[in-house]
């Protein structure tokens, strides 16, 4: 299995936008040092309140210059949102920068309010995502490339610089709605899924969907699926769940108005949104606890881990190990350090 962290750059409260940075950073260099396989970086926009994180591949090639083993991705690329020649660009270079580690995660988002900043209309969010992704892996792939669609047209270009890894970075597939766990199987690419919405139960489902259309489309294997999960470890079980509430509920407080903003704004696609924003509006710690995240001591944690990978046959999980941005660094490190040194070696060892 592999393990990454889920990385947003929170914002800290009274603090710069600079100690933001420089504290995500030494969290980034400390999981380099501690073995982690991946570090994994979100897109966020216009969330003065939770992330400084707008520009992950700009993030991504900083941690390439100052990481040698570490994979770095990208969760998610929100490609309705960016140009797709520019994007397949930077990407390139990040590829090109950390020797072939950059794994390209890409999604269309549910955070309408980013589209609408943007002049980007949502409910065009599909049609472009489908149509930037084929030009990213096109002009990756293809000496000189041309396209002619309905929202990008270009002639003869030809990529600088290519891609280390070749024929291109590996690509995975965010998946959050019911209409897209069997497309990302007929399309034959990894999925991400996350544990933030929906509870363990309904992500077997989500993965059921996706491996049977996987083997329908008559491919071999079952596909890799990537779960993000909050994540919080300590010494005891008392002091993780206590270290942990306040930002698991303000996370999940955050998330209810969140969805309830896209679903003010998304009008005929927001029925899904409407009910699990209501859902995370009332749910309880012990709800959240229970269902949705991995919060414990390194034993419990693995043990629990374990169970899951029985259940759901996971290729690897991405820890958000300070979902909702009021963990402290100390406590953070503290938690990541158990996850690179203790569960990991746990799990690995059978």
């Amino acid at each position: 299995m592999e393990f990454g962290m889920f990385h947003e750059f929170p914002t800290l409260g009274e603090r710069s936008h600079g100690d933001a940075f420089h504290e995500a950073m030494e969290q980034v260099d400390s999981a380099e040092r501690w073995g982690l396989d991946a570090m994994w970086l979100a897109e966020l926009h216009f969330a003065p309140d939770r992330s400084v994180l707008a520009a992950p591949l700009t993030i991504a090639a900083g941690i390439a210059a100052r990481t040698s083993r570490m994979k770095i991705g990208i969760a998610v690329q929100v490609l309705p949102l960016g140009h797709p020649l520019r994007l397949a660009e930077e990407a390139a270079t990040v590829d090109q920068l950390s020797r072939g580690r950059l794994i390209f995660g890409v999604g269309r988002s549910g955070v309408v309010r980013s589209y609408d900043a943007m002049g980007v209309p949502y409910l065009e969010s599909r049609e472009r995502f489908a149509e930037a992704l084929e030009v990213i892996v096109g002009a990756w792939t293809q000496e000189r490339f041309s396209h002619e669609g309905k929202y990008y047209r270009f002639k003869d270009v030809s990529l600088v610089p290519r891609p280390y890894q070749q024929p291109h970075p590996p690509i995975r597939m965010a998946a959050s709605t019911g209409d897209t766990y069997a497309m990302i199987g007929r399309m034959g690419l990894p999925m991400l899924l996350s544990a933030r919405h929906v509870n363990w139960d309904e992500l077997a489902e989500q993965i059921r969907q996706y491996r049977a259309a996987w083997t329908e489309s008559d491919r071999p294997g079952k596909g890799s699926v990537f779960v993000s999960v909050p994540t919080h470890l300590a010494a005891s079980e008392g002091a993780a769940r206590d270290e942990a509430e306040e930002s698991v509920m303000g996370f999940y407080r955050y998330q209810a108005r969140l969805l309830a903003d896209s679903v003010a704004r998304a009008g005929s696609v927001a029925g899904e949104r409407a009910a699990r924003a209501e859902r995370l509006r009332t749910m309880t710690y012990d709800q959240a606890i229970r269902g949705h995240t991995l919060v414990g001591t390194p034993g419990t944690v693995s043990a629990r881990l374990k169970e899951l990978d029985d259940e759901l046959a996971l290729d690897g999980i991405m820890a958000e190990l300070n979902c909702g941005g009021k963990i402290p660094h100390r406590r953070v490190m503290s938690s990541l350090r158990l996850l690179c040194e203790d569960v990991q070696p746990r799990f690995r060892s059978g």
